[in-house]
């Protein structure tokens, strides 16, 4: 049973209007439409994918949202154990006054219509952020989004680099960067002057960040003028089927020069460190990629070291990392722990995590949660789930095991919450 402290404890933290630090929320349709838009995040759709429903009737371009919905509804009974289906029922009790505790074939259907019509209104998203208790979210923004047509203090932008470190070899991806910087890459220079626009542009614009997900085997270091000319020219002769090693001294530089610009215009740089792309090439949308335990920070040592002044907010995909991560924010100034992602995302994983980072990283270098959520209705239940854990971590490690008064425990969980997001991503 929940003590009453750690309620009070929980319902302060409760009180705290969010900033989330990381999403992939496009900023002009922001919420979703209908609850196909809910169901067809990519959890769901994984997670029925394999307890037996065949991809095939979950990625059908022929049916409707409405057909798809009651589909997904028939294939997520075995998956009502999970903590996603707790964030689907808390999106529909919150959002859309729904009164039960399971979805399936006796109520889905009103609920999709009812729910439809509530998000049809027009102040929908907005809606949505005050009854979440959001202020701002922070977006996932291609390098060439012209970041036009929204409020940027409200959907704060973050220049998402992954195309230009392990894509430039795409003929596709070069064209989008010319034609968003008006810089034709020929050198190094040019592409240096190229990267440098995209800076200008996005801090011009209010991002707050800049962000890359990184897969297990990368492990950058520097890479002189002339061997990136080199790699260079051997990317725009051949592209993707340039030999490895120009590809890979050219994403190398990329990357070392995307840590030298947020130095200079002062962005941290959010790093997602371990993913493997594809390992089940047959899953669902989303659903194909997992972590790889063999990686080690010690792969981002060097440049740990050569930028002290920026700031490296970062994930890693699977808790076998945490301790890593936790030892390393211990001893850099530069790293801050950052969020609870992908695969270390449940509650008991988030609390044996968070527990040791509280106990064993400066107050101030902790960020505690971000919802990496695709659509608004998303925010608050995992922030939710969070503020939980939170709570009790307070509760038992410090009120109770460390004599603190309720109030230091709350401004303690305040700072990891909102407080080391303002101050990390400079928000005033």
């Amino acid at each position: 049973m929940t003590s009453e402290l750690r309620q009070r404890i929980y319902q302060q933290l409760a009180s705290v209007e969010l900033i989330d630090p990381h999403t992939h929320i496009n900023p002009l349709d922001a919420g979703s439409h209908t609850l196909v838009d809910i169901l067809g995040y990519h959890y769901y759709t994984e997670l029925a994918h394999s307890a037996g429903m065949p991809r095939e009737q979950i990625e059908d371009p022929a049916i409707s949202a409405k057909e798809k919905v009651g589909r997904l509804i028939e294939g997520i009974g075995p998956i009502d154990n999970t903590i996603q289906y707790s964030w689907l029922i808390d999106i529909c009790q919150r959002f859309f006054g729904f009164e039960g505790d399971r979805l399936d074939a006796s109520n889905w259907e009103a609920l999709f219509d009812s729910s439809e019509a509530q998000m049809a209104d027009a102040g929908w998203s907005d809606e949505v952020l005050r009854r979440s208790n959001v202020k701002s979210v922070f977006l996932t923004n291609d390098f060439d989004d012209p970041l036009a047509g929204f409020d940027t203090a409200k959907y704060v932008p973050c220049l998402r680099t992954d195309d230009l470190v392990f894509h430039l070899g795409k003929p596709e991806v070069r064209q989008r960067l010319e034609a968003a910087t008006k810089v034709s890459v020929g050198s190094w220079t040019e592409l240096r002057e190229a990267i440098g626009v995209l800076f200008e542009h996005f801090t011009t614009n209010n991002a707050r960040a800049c962000a890359i997900s990184i897969p297990p085997s990368f492990a950058p270091e520097p890479v002189s003028d002339g061997r990136v000319e080199t790699a260079l020219d051997a990317v725009l002769k051949d592209g993707v089927n340039a030999d490895e090693s120009h590809l890979r001294a050219l994403s190398h530089r990329i990357f070392w020069t995307l840590a030298e610009m947020c130095d200079q215009y002062e962005l941290p740089f959010d790093l997602m460190i371990g993913v493997n792309r594809g390992v089940y090439p047959t899953g669902v949308f989303q659903g194909q990629d997992l972590y790889d335990s063999r990686v080690s920070l010690i792969q981002y040592q060097q440049l740990l070291n050569a930028f002290p002044r920026v700031t490296f907010p970062i994930s890693v995909l699977a808790s076998v990392t945490n301790q890593e991560l936790a030892s390393y924010a211990w001893i850099f100034p530069n790293v801050v722990t950052n969020g609870h992602w992908w695969y270390s995302n449940t509650p008991s994983i988030i609390e044996r995590d968070a527990a040791h980072r509280l106990e064993a990283v400066p107050r101030t270098k902790q960020i505690g949660y971000y919802s990496d959520a695709y659509k608004l209705e998303f925010v608050a239940p995992k922030f939710d789930m969070y503020r939980k854990i939170l709570a009790k971590v307070l509760e038992e490690y410090y009120v109770i095991d460390r004599s603190w008064s309720e109030e230091r425990a709350v401004e303690f969980g305040t700072q990891v919450l909102r407080g080391n997001v303002e101050t990390t991503f400079k928000i005033s």
